[in-house]
């Protein structure tokens, strides 16, 4: 069936665009400004700082360099041993394929489909140096507790926020309570920077700095001062002439830790994402009504649970999940079949990382993650979820699912 088709599409757009997106635009290509790094990327920067409420925050082409360059800091080295969430996209812990680390995928929570604290204690060892945890759907990861594991054996922790843009766990924005939070602007995500985007934020002004140079596509290096400022018989002329030499005269380096990658965010991209910001509560107000609409209908339908929210949890509502009771005997995928037949677009998120064909390579399969397991091969359904739904969708959504479950259960 073509999304066209479908009553209830799944739009590849997670946030809306209007004139003031178009005005930044053409206000900006209008000016004659350069398009690369500009103010607008500066501007945005500190704006999502703000935001957040973190010192540095600097962005990128996508969250998937952020995680990368998160990765790179921790500087982990053959032996070490990082926990990892399981079910979320594969870029959370795709950089550490390239690593001789071991990865230990930790079991989830089956309300939140966060990392359990519990499952995490019993993954610690001497080895563990990080924890790579996810912020599932917008809802908030249990991080009193997973700060309290993390304290007492000296782990970093990076937060992988692309889901978690308008969250709040007790009032805290997430990316502030670990090392290192990594931010998407994708097109499906809360905001969007023309399709792709991301941010890395973070509080450490060493590790800012050095990401900085980075993403430019200098070299994180280790550099001493040259005796003489030559390169053998040539030395550099003072007519003002820009040739691009940067350091090669005035220094040598000793160390080279990164060879620097091309990945800041465009400046049309940074203005798109200022307006979009400023948006922000807007959208995740209308993704809360949706959830809150859907929630009130389907708790009232038997073999179906929805997900809980405890006092000071604030979802930003990227995904909407629910669950098909196991207990009917209904097979799970018959029923999201029946859903998509009936006019919902029924996309699942996220398949447990540790059963893709590279994780089973490194050693890792089924029964590592049972809970995870049995939540995602037997009972976890995604509906659509984006600000421009309209009521009467959400009300089609409800009563489908009622009636498919009324089919299934004579």
């Amino acid at each position: 069936m073509t999304s066209s088709a479908y009553t209830v599409p799944y739009l590849p757009t997670g946030s809306v665009y209007g004139p003031a997106e178009m005005d930044a635009l053409t206000r900006l290509l209008q000016s004659g400004a350069k398009l690369s790094c500009g103010p607008e990327r500066d501007a945005f920067e500190q704006e999502f700082a703000a935001y957040a409420g973190v010192d540095h925050a600097l962005s990128l082409t996508n969250a998937t360099i952020a995680l990368e360059l998160a990765t790179y800091l921790l500087d982990l080295q053959p032996g070490d041993e990082v926990i990892a969430a399981t079910q979320t996209y594969q870029a959370n812990v795709t950089p550490l394929l390239a690593l001789p680390v071991k990865v230990r995928f930790c079991d989830i929570d089956p309300n939140s489909l966060n990392i359990s604290p519990d499952a995490l204690a019993g993954l610690v060892n001497d080895r563990t140096k990080a924890i790579y945890l996810v912020h599932h759907g917008g809802m908030p990861a249990d991080m009193e507790p997973i700060l309290k594991i993390a304290a007492e054996n000296n782990l970093t922790i990076v937060e992988d926020c692309a889901h978690a843009l308008g969250t709040k766990y007790h009032g805290r924005t997430p990316g502030t309570f670990g090392h290192l939070g990594c931010w998407s602007f994708q097109s499906y995500k809360n905001i969007s920077t023309l399709g792709e985007g991301g941010m890395l934020t973070l509080s450490n002004p060493e590790w800012a700095e050095r990401v900085g140079r980075v993403r430019s596509i200098e070299p994180d290096a280790r550099f001493t001062s040259r005796a003489q400022l030559a390169l053998g018989d040539y030395t550099l002329p003072a007519d003002g002439i820009e040739r691009h030499e940067k350091n090669s005269y005035a220094e040598d380096c000793v160390e080279l830790r990164h060879p620097g990658t091309n990945s800041t965010l465009s400046e049309p991209a940074a203005a798109v994402g200022r307006v979009q910001l400023r948006n922000l509560d807007a959208f995740v107000a209308r993704r809360r009504a949706i959830a809150e609409r859907l929630d009130a209908g389907l708790k009232e339908i038997p073999g179906i649970r929805v997900q809980t929210r405890e006092a000071g949890i604030e979802s930003s509502h990227h995904l909407y999940t629910c669950f098909l009771d196991s207990s009917t005997g209904i097979d799970r995928d018959a029923f999201i079949k029946r859903l998509d037949e009936q006019g919902i677009h029924i996309q699942l998120r996220y398949f447990p990382i540790h059963l893709l064909p590279e994780w089973r390579q490194r050693g890792n399969g089924l029964g590592e993650c049972p809970v995870a397991e049995r939540i995602w091969f037997h009972e976890q359904i995604n509906l659509p979820i984006y600000p421009q739904l309209e009521d009467w969708q959400v009300d089609f959504m409800v009563e489908t699912v009622a009636r498919t479950m009324g089919d299934f259960s004579r």
